[in-house]
Formats: C-alpha cells, structure tokens, sequence
C-alpha cells in the first residue's frame, strides 16, 4: 500500500519542485486529521479572512470546514449549505460564514446574494467551490485545495496563502511542523 500512496504522491506532483507561487502541500491520512489541521489553523483567523476550498465531490471540503467551525468554538452542527448556498454560524470567536457555490450558474448569481457583505465582514468566509466564482475572489485569501489519493483516506492538500497577511497567517500556523 505504500507503494501505491507513492505513486499517487508523484503523479500529483508531489515530488517537484515549487513554482514561485507559494504552494504548500501537506498529506493527511484520515478525516480526523484533516479536521486537526483546519481545527489549528482557526487560531491564527480573524476577521475578514477568506479561505477558499476546492476539490472534488467527497474530497473533504466541508470535513475541513467542520474542523475551522470547532477551531473557533462553534458547537452548532456544520453541514455543507449546497442547496441554500451560504449558511451563517455566529456562535464563535468569529462569525463564520460557509459558502457552497457548487450550484451556481455564474457569478452573477453569487453578485445577487451580495457576497461582499459577506467577503468584507465581520467574520471569517468559507467558501465551497469558489473556483467557480474566481473573478469575485478578494486578491488576498487562503486557498485550499484537497485531492484524493489512492487510498481513499489520504488527501494531499494544498495550501496557497495570497498576500503578506495570510503569508504570515500561514508562517504562524503552518502544518507539519
């Protein structure tokens, strides 16, 4: 089995060098650890943060979510707003506010739902598929994004922080050390 999870690592690119994008990748081995790293990373958000998450149906984005959701002492249970397109947790240090624009036809649509309020609040974003509405995107943000691996576990998560705020978010917080 290990193997395999090595050639699955180099047939993502695991193994190459990094472009002068910062892209971090890190292997999480279970559902619970990709919970843990987003549960850490919870420490070092504050608001107006935008992390955006993307991957395949079942990679483990809202998993990811759960984890920033209990990270900022949220207890209500976090489920993937798909068919309501944003739900709003405001128990927290922060609000959090959870996007999943899997459903939309363009961003125009996501424009209707006056997302900035939402993008320049008081809380931290989370959004879903947010490749999808790339244009709309503030420059500075955190992008995630999860693949599978050949086991069905394992995930290589990629992490690009997008400005000197969330580059040093990311020094503070940075998993595997």
């Amino acid at each position: 089995m290990k193997i395999l999870n090595l050639i699955g690592y180099w047939l993502l690119g695991f193994f190459e060098e990094q472009s002068d994008e910062k892209m971090y990748p890190v292997i999480s081995h279970s559902p619970e650890e990709t919970w843990g790293l987003a549960s850490k990373l919870a420490i070092v958000l504050s608001k107006g943060d935008l992390i955006n998450l993307s991957g395949d149906l079942g990679a483990g984005k809202t998993v990811f979510t759960k984890g920033l959701a209990a990270g900022l002492g949220i207890i209500e249970p976090v489920t993937s707003p798909t068919f309501t397109i944003i739900k709003e947790y405001g128990e927290g240090r922060l609000p959090l506010y959870h996007f999943d624009v899997y459903r939309l036809f363009s961003p125009d649509e996501l424009e209707e739902l006056g997302f900035d309020e939402y993008f320049y609040g008081d809380g931290l974003t989370v959004i879903e598929w947010g490749d999808k509405v790339e244009e709309l995107l503030p420059d500075i943000r955190l992008d995630v994004k999860i693949l599978r691996l050949v086991d069905d576990n394992f995930r290589r998560i990629e992490i690009s922080p997008y400005g000197d705020a969330w580059q040093e978010k990311f020094e503070k917080w940075r998993p595997g050390e």
